[in-house]
């Protein structure tokens, strides 16, 4: 009985990192059904993520606009904190992403099965839409109350932060997500204050967005558009850029093709727990 058990778990952890290969017909039916599901929690662990990660940071950002009773480090604070808390919630079911960015760069950088690419967007698109939609209906903000992100100086200021600040996130992403010396327990609060940390410097320059779906579903409920390539390029450049580099820089005497296995974020903390 246990023999089976550790069989089934090992062959549904082939599924959910997109390692499982066509055998038996049965078996292909059974597991393409674990498959599916097994995505679609994915998909919804996502959304929700993204969804909450919106609704507390933008949500933060318009009650101070509306009602000044927030203040700048108390954005800064909610950014860090929901994203933490988020990553500890769901980072073991889907990888906490909760950014195009971020899931296109492990995709990129052979660490995130591209099969999974088009569910995961969708999901963080939809979820960025939802919260914003969300906090539009309770909050009802004029325009001038926009919570998504517009640049203060020039586009290309911006632009150039978000590449900065994306760098500097997914940089710590790859630290504490893909190296299995990292303390994987520690995952949220170094991501978390990651966030914090760029909020607190780029946010009255460029909205610290890191996030194209951070600055999409506000700026498609609100039609605010101003300057939105800057946070959808920017970001992406930025999180590749990092990826790379800490694959760079990387130490390690593992062999090529386990360090090209795909990975989530928190992966080392569970697999370290199961053993």
């Amino acid at each position: 009985m246990s023999s089976r058990q550790n069989n089934s778990e090992e062959e549904i952890t082939k599924v959910e990192e997109g390692l499982y290969t066509v055998g038996d017909k049965d078996e292909d039916s059974a597991f393409l059904s674990v498959s599916i599901i097994t995505l679609m929690q994915k998909f919804l662990a996502e959304a929700i993520g993204t969804f909450f990660v919106i609704f507390a940071g933008c949500g933060a950002v318009a009650v101070n606009k509306l009602y000044g009773s927030v203040s700048f480090p108390g954005i800064c604070i909610t950014w860090g904190l929901i994203v933490m808390v988020m990553v500890y919630s769901v980072g073991h079911i889907s990888g906490a992403h909760f950014n195009p960015a971020v899931t296109i760069a492990f995709v990129v950088l052979r660490r995130f099965p591209l099969k999974h690419l088009p569910f995961y967007l969708v999901a963080q698109v939809l979820g960025s839409i939802l919260a914003s939609g969300v906090l539009f209906l309770l909050l009802n903000p004029k325009a001038e109350h926009f919570y998504g992100t517009v640049p203060v100086g020039t586009p290309m200021q911006s632009f150039v932060i978000e590449i900065i600040i994306s760098f500097l996130l997914m940089f710590v992403i790859s630290g504490v997500s893909t190296d299995n010396r990292a303390i994987g327990e520690l995952a949220g609060i170094a991501v978390g204050s990651t966030i914090l940390l760029n909020v607190l410097v780029a946010g009255p320059v460029s909205g610290a967005s890191m996030n194209p779906a951070r600055s999409i579903g506000p700026a498609i409920v609100m039609h605010n558009y101003k300057a939105i390539w800057a946070y959808i390029f920017g970001p992406l450049i930025g999180t590749l850029a990092g990826g790379f580099t800490y694959n760079l820089i990387r130490f390690t005497d593992k062999p090529v093709r386990e360090l090209t296995r795909t990975g989530s974020f928190l992966n080392s903390m569970s697999r370290k727990n199961n053993e």
